[in-house]
């Protein structure tokens, strides 16, 4: 079934919870003061910054800034790496029509070189034009969008005891304007960021484009990857710009074949923004991305190097392994949470 979008304005009106003890805000106006009547979360274990990324919440029926909200407070997290739809879509982007779901599924199986069969080729190709279409739309109100509503998703977060420490919006690839970089750099510097993250784009002069930028901004750039991270992966652009930085993640780079995680850390620190913490297994075990404690990535040394050398950046969950059954994403980030409490404790 095609996954709707929901827009703020419908999540307002709707009168029903989302997901389990989770209960409506009735307004923006006042979200924020229902918020501080909360107990605000507390991930900060022992000096170490346990954070999410938001596309941790992705099969969450409401993908609205109000809703992802109360999606990291029921995580008991206080800081989060927003992807871009809930704050872009706050903002009044245009809804999209395409249907992400299956788009980044057939995608992801030709990343993995997984041969697609012939229908779901053409449906790729078709959702592919849909998605180009979508994205000039984009492309334009990003270009006079207001930064405004982005001051007010600020507020609404701190208010919750939520900081926004990485933004990352689909606004910083090869395919995108200058215009909607500099929105992207902008956007990121009022709601709180300290930095943007994107996937690397294994493009030297789009990474020095990026860095440059980011300069002007005061804003870092942090690349991610997947398994073609490698112990010099981000080497090249770290030269280009002081404000190119990483955003490591240690899940994939165990799935990579690499076991030096902790030396890693160790050797860049000052130039990682930060990490995304997943429990992956090693090539010889099959790669499997699985329930934290079940797999090989080495994240009770990572989080004790971090606190031990009392290392600032966040370790980011993310959320990628299968939701059991009777189970749904925010219980499962707060399981991962209580895995990293326990390795700090």
């Amino acid at each position: 079934m095609k996954r709707k979008h929901v827009s703020r304005r419908r999540f307002i009106r709707s009168s029903a919870a989302i997901g389990t003890g989770l209960t409506m805000i009735p307004s923006l106006s006042a979200a924020p003061g229902l918020l501080k009547s909360y107990k605000k979360p507390n991930s900060l274990i022992d000096g170490v910054q346990i954070g999410v990324i938001t596309y941790s919440f992705r099969s969450m029926p409401d993908q609205s800034a109000e809703a992802t909200l109360q999606y990291i407070l029921d995580s008991g997290i206080n800081a989060v790496e927003l992807m871009g739809d809930p704050a872009e879509t706050f903002a009044g982007m245009p809804e999209n029509p395409v249907d992400r779901r299956a788009f980044f599924r057939l995608r992801r199986k030709q990343r993995n070189e997984e041969e697609l069969t012939e229908d779901e080729s053409r449906e790729i190709e078709d959702l592919r034009a849909q998605m180009d279409a979508y994205n000039a739309q984009v492309a334009q109100w990003r270009s006079s969008a207001n930064m405004e509503p982005f001051e007010k998703v600020r507020k609404m977060y701190q208010d919750a005891g939520v900081s926004i420490y990485g933004f990352k919006p689909r606004a910083f690839g090869q395919d995108n304007t200058d215009a909607e970089i500099d929105y992207g750099f902008r956007a990121a510097k009022t709601l709180g960021a300290s930095h943007v993250t994107l996937e690397h784009p294994s493009d030297d002069a789009h990474t020095l484009k990026l860095g440059m930028m980011a300069k002007k901004h005061g804003v870092y750039v942090a690349y991610h990857g997947h398994e073609q991270q490698t112990p010099t992966f981000w080497d090249t652009a770290l030269d280009q710009s002081e404000y190119n930085a990483m955003n490591p993640d240690m899940g994939h780079y165990v799935a990579a074949g690499f076991n030096d995680s902790v030396d890693l850390l160790r050797k860049y620190h000052g130039r990682i923004s930060s990490i995304h913490l997943k429990d992956r297994q090693t090539p010889e075990n099959g790669k499997g991305n699985l329930s934290w404690g079940e797999g090989d990535t080495p994240i009770p040394d990572i989080l004790k190097l971090m606190r031990t050398e009392k290392y600032r950046f966040a370790a980011t969950i993310e959320l990628e392994y299968s939701i059991p059954e009777g189970s749904d994403a925010v219980k499962e980030v707060a399981r991962c949470m209580e895995y990293c409490r326990k390795c700090l404790i």
